[in-house]
């Protein structure tokens, strides 16, 4: 026992950390992978956060109401952006005291209704409202805004809307919300702000007739616009531990060991491969996070193929794992594969698209018989050949198929 305990004590001495270093460090990590803050810097979007910053300025300090959207890809970073702004105006004691926020989001806030009583608490005017009982929505909605207008740009507290995935709300009946919203931001009474954060393009075109007139027309795109190398230097950054870590020595031996990793060749190719598949940040993220998760006391520094093994389970595709149980029940059954009867056969086909391994090409008419509908695979040679390889004893035609059909796919 005393041996043991004396070699445990050396291997702690030899690594220079313990358990509440490593635990400072997953918990630094993660909060940043998770972003449960604001992030700690902004990739590329210098000038977005500039035009934001101004614009909510206007309305915090001056008492000006407006409207605008933010739209760009999912991963580009629109509530990153959003979120950096409000800490940096947050950090004005004028807005800081004043300042009301309101947030809504489409997928919650799934009607005009259920999002009025959100506004309604985050605003706390349930004590305003007391017993009275309103009978229609149009009856709420009055009384919300009767309240907004009261106020003055001088005397009343600016309000900010942020609505996210705002293009839900644009299917809302009449579009009743954003209408009076964006009227409201129009206005010269209580000064109001709406920011709406979307992936649609073509939201503009959504939007009815009457919306779109009093909506300010201010748009900012975020696109993931940097190249491999700046993919690199995020890479490291997101990685590496802030300046103020408790335990220094270990700090630095840390962020030097993660500015090495980009060099090893097969980190550098598994980055790459992840940049050619996707820009999103979010999938940076959590394949750090996978690798950060094996980061113990006993292994305190991430490794090349800690980072491979994360890569290998964030690659791990659901479909391909349906094509292997299949082709595994298949191989229970294989004396009969060749023996069903075609309703058999429809039933499963009908299973196949109710997984979306297939869909129909186009829409089928009414009268079109299944069976002869153009279909288009929803797996690509690589699930294919994944999941073959993981299938022991594979039947020569199908690797002879495999080989053949997908090599030009």
């Amino acid at each position: 026992m005393k041996a043991s305990a004396m070699s445990k004590r050396k291997l702690k001495e030899s690594s220079g950390v313990n358990g509440e270093c490593i635990s400072q460090v997953q918990k630094i990590l993660r909060e940043r992978f998770c972003h449960h803050h604001a992030p700690e810097k902004l990739f590329g979007m210098d000038h977005q956060y500039r035009h934001l910053l101004e614009l909510l300025k206007r309305t915090t300090v001056h008492g000006e109401s407006n409207s605008a959207l933010v739209i760009g890809p999912r991963g580009s970073g629109k509530t990153a952006l959003l979120n950096w702004v409000l800490k940096e105006l947050r950090k004005m004691k004028q807005v800081r005291e004043n300042l009301l926020e309101v947030h809504l989001n489409g997928l919650l806030q799934t009607n005009d209704k259920v999002a009025l009583k959100e506004i309604t608490r985050q605003l706390q005017l349930e004590n305003v409202i007391g017993d009275k009982v309103f009978g229609s929505f149009a009856e709420n909605l009055a009384f919300l805004l009767e309240a907004l207008r009261k106020g003055d740009r001088t005397s009343s507290c600016p309000v900010l809307f942020i609505l996210d995935e705002f293009d839900l709300f644009v299917h809302h009946k009449n579009q009743t919300l954003l209408y009076n919203l964006f009227d409201i931001s129009q206005s010269a009474q209580t000064p109001v702000t709406v920011i709406g954060l979307t992936c649609r393009q073509d939201i503009l075109e959504l939007l009815e007739k009457r919306v779109k007139s009093r909506f300010s027309h201010r748009q900012i795109y975020l696109m993931n616009s940097f190249d491999f190398k700046q993919y690199i230097r995020i890479f490291k950054e997101q990685l590496s531990l802030p300046a103020e870590f408790p335990d220094e020595s270990f700090a630095q031996r840390w962020n030097n060991n993660v500015q090495r990793l980009p060099e090893d060749k097969t980190v550098q190719d598994m980055l790459q491969n992840l940049f050619h598949y996707t820009k999103d940040l979010r999938s940076l993220h959590l394949l750090l996070m996978l690798a950060v998760s094996n980061v113990t006391v006993h292994h305190p520094l991430i490794t090349a193929s800690d980072l491979q093994e994360a890569s290998r389970q964030h690659r791990m595709d659901s479909r391909a794992n349906i094509v292997h149980e299949f082709q595994k029940f298949i191989q229970r059954k294989a004396h009969s594969m060749y023996n069903f009867e075609k309703p058999v056969v429809m039933k499963a086909f009908e299973h196949l698209l109710q997984l979306e391994l297939v869909k129909p090409l186009e829409r089928p008419s009414v009268r079109a018989q299944r069976e002869y509908l153009l279909m288009n695979l929803l797996l690509d040679n690589n699930q294919i050949m994944d999941a073959l390889q993981a299938y022991p004893n594979c039947p020569t035609d199908v690797k002879q198929w495999a080989a053949s059909s997908l090599s030009w796919l």
